[in-house]
């Protein structure tokens, strides 16, 4: 389904009229955003708006070394604010290009971001809804969700996720850099670790494209804590032999841990474990921001190693080999969070 609320622009603020009253609970089930069969994909931007200072934690690799992609999790650095921006009113910044082709439209779009409020710092959960957004060429804009806000409180974090649909927009933007500032992240030093980004997520169609199936699903869920997380999703139209992909937000999965698993089921066959040159089968929530096993270098900074963020799209293609009307996307593990899943398959012409 499409976004419930509209998206308003006036006087370089971009809002609901509830978003000042939205609910937040500790956990959301998942469900479809977003989907329709046209031709046309799903293209990605993302970035993490926190990075490492130095090591606390004995033994551990440089600040520099993890950011190039060493094994090392958030828990074991001083954290600290990245801002790219040279606005003195915002207090972290990061940018990411997103690819749309050439003459294509931009069905819908969407923003996702989160973060770690408890570190060394606790911060209000007032803002959760809030961040700011620039187009490229184009300055900030005050973006407020639109939809629930999952917030939750444990032992070791204080954990949020929200979203708001930016189709105006993305549509209306030129190519180039996207920039994300002022998400509500907590800096300092805790065993968890600070950790916190944001992922843009944009349909769009284009007559020489293939015919595709685009699904888009949201929620907010802590795998482990409530059992696997499974998201349904049905009336597909794969051939045998299609080719897909498989995007998904997560926060909180720490390189060098196990037991981070993704599997995709298609109809009622054997499930698939989906891993790739960036992605360990046995640690795919693992820090990173990649494209088909390829770390995704078109944002600043492009640190290797996101130290606690995730956004990743991964091959499709081995779950679809004999065809698919049905797919279950399953996530295993534990110590992370899910924020979104979005898929596309290519469908019967």
């Amino acid at each position: 389904m499409l976004c419930v609320f509209a998206v308003l622009a006036l006087s370089g603020i971009i809002q609901t009229a509830a978003a000042q009253s939205l609910a937040s609970a500790p956990s959301v089930p998942f469900s479809e955003r977003y989907r329709v069969q046209q031709n046309g994909g799903i293209s990605r931007a993302a970035n993490s708006a926190i990075t490492c200072v130095n090591p606390v934690v004995a033994g551990a690799p440089s600040c520099n070394q993890a950011q190039r992609g060493a094994v090392a999790r958030n828990g074991d650095y001083e954290m600290f604010y990245t801002d790219i921006d040279d606005d003195p009113n915002t207090y972290n910044s990061t940018s990411a290009e997103l690819r749309i082709p050439d003459g294509a439209r931009v069905t819908h779009a969407r923003l996702y971001w989160g973060g770690n409020l408890r570190v060394g710092e606790q911060k209000p959960h007032a803002d959760n809804g809030r961040v700011l957004i620039a187009e490229p060429g184009g300055r900030y804009k005050v973006l407020r969700a639109d939809s629930m806000i999952g917030h939750r409180v444990t032992d070791h974090d204080d954990a949020f996720t929200a979203s708001a649909d930016v189709t105006a927009l993305v549509r209306d933007s030129r190519q180039g850099a996207w920039t994300v500032a002022d998400i509500n992240v907590a800096m300092g030093h805790s065993e968890a670790g600070a950790w916190g980004g944001w992922t843009l997520v944009a349909a769009w169609e284009h007559p020489d494209a293939p015919l595709r199936d685009l699904v888009l699903y949201d929620g907010f869920r802590s795998p482990g804590a409530e059992g696997d997380v499974t998201i349904d999703v049905a009336d597909l139209d794969a051939a045998p032999g299609a080719s897909g992909r498989l995007g998904f937000v997560g926060y909180d999965g720490d390189r060098g841990s196990s037991g981070e698993t993704l599997s995709v089921t298609a109809d009622r066959r054997a499930p698939v474990r989906l891993s790739d040159a960036a992605n360990p089968a046995a640690n795919v929530l693992n820090s990173t921001i990649s494209d088909l096993g390829t770390p995704v270098t078109t944002r600043t900074p492009a640190h290797h190693n996101t130290l606690g963020y995730d956004s990743d799209i991964m091959d499709l293609t081995p779950a679809l080999n004999r065809g698919a009307e049905r797919l279950s996307v399953g996530f295993g593990g534990s110590g992370y969070h899910l924020g979104a899943v979005f898929l596309q398959a290519d469908a019967r012409g």
